[in-house]
């Protein structure tokens, strides 16, 4: 045997590995996602996303607090009204839910970064991210709603849109309609490669948003192309995206690694809801190690090349890390 050939020195104990990892987890890499409902004093647990809740405003704020004594740097907002309606008006709503909630945020938490997901399938009682004519989703007038539902957020206290229906041409026009109201400074995540995947299914629980028809197949991407997300993440950065997001995270690392090669601007991955409920399920029954099957998959998603990683566990990995520091 070579004895010159030895990369086993390099792993000889957990302060040589730390030496020399080459991809660490830090809590700037981390968004906290946040369901929003009517009402006060609601904190409801999501049955297939223990330890994830439902929050009406006034606990949202409470949330916040504990966001931000972690040193999470943001969080994004989701809104789950009790009314829906065929064009998603709550979406762009000024005394919308997810505005009420950004304005109550914004003067008591000025250093955290408030992003909100633009979309109408939360706020359409059919469930479906745009307006519906015979069955189908129409783009160009589901984008004008999605427009106007941005304007709204940026309006309330918003610093990141993020546009997550995945109509055709919405970015140059959210874009120009920010700037055309004063918001040239709001940045802007595109969902640009959002897959139409099975992994969404405990989110559509959270936000009441399943179809009540089909699926979302003709707008959201074929989980087996690679190369039309990247003209899609092409498209959005022409037309105005600040950032760019690769979901769901885990089962499509090769496109965040093609993607944050490629393109020169911050790639963000969500690791959704039936990651997080995969590995929550197991770990209850003691089916592996929660703690480090978390740091594993979040590892490999910044490793692929994400810049941000929006995650459900993002409060428990800013808890490791403190526990790791303090000892």
């Amino acid at each position: 045997m070579d004895l010159l050939k030895r990369p086993r020195r390099l792993r000889t104990g957990a302060a040589m590995r730390r030496l020399v990892r080459e991809t660490s987890i830090g809590v700037d890499d981390l968004i906290y996602p946040v369901f929003i409902v009517e009402g006060k004093g609601i904190r409801n647990e999501i049955p297939s996303m223990p330890g994830i809740y439902q929050l009406s405003i006034d606990n949202f704020l409470a949330e916040l607090d504990e966001v931000q004594g972690y040193g999470i740097p943001g969080v994004l907002l989701f809104g789950v009204p009790d009314v829906k309606d065929e064009a998603g008006s709550g979406a762009y709503d000024s005394n919308g839910l997810v505005q009420r909630a950004l304005r109550a945020a914004r003067p008591k938490f000025p250093g955290l970064l408030l992003m909100a997901d633009v979309c109408l399938c939360e706020y359409t009682s059919h469930g479906h991210c745009g307006l519906i004519q015979d069955g189908r989703v129409l783009n160009d007038v589901s984008v004008d709603l999605i427009a106007r539902a941005a304007v709204s957020y940026a309006e309330a206290g918003a610093d990141i849109i993020a546009p997550s229906d995945m109509m055709d041409g919405r970015i140059g026009v959210v874009r120009r309609e920010l700037d055309q109201r004063g918001f040239s400074d709001i940045v802007i995540m595109a969902y640009s490669a959002k897959y139409a995947s099975s992994f969404y299914g405990p989110f559509r629980d959270a936000a009441r948003s399943k179809p009540a028809f089909g699926d979302r197949k003709t707008y959201q991407m074929d989980y087996a192309n690679r190369n039309e997300a990247l003209r899609e993440v092409k498209l959005d950065i022409e037309e105005g995206a600040d950032l760019v997001m690769v979901k769901p995270a885990l089962a499509y690392l090769d496109v965040i690694h093609e993607v944050s090669s490629r393109f020169q601007v911050p790639v963000a991955a969500y690791n959704v809801s039936g990651e997080y409920a995969m590995i929550k399920a197991a770990a209850q029954n003691g089916w592996l190690d929660e703690r480090g099957a978390v740091l594993e998959a979040v590892t490999a998603i910044k490793r692929a090349g994400a810049k941000i990683i929006i995650t459900y566990f993002a409060k428990q990995i800013a808890g490791w890390l403190q526990m790791k520091c303090e000892g």
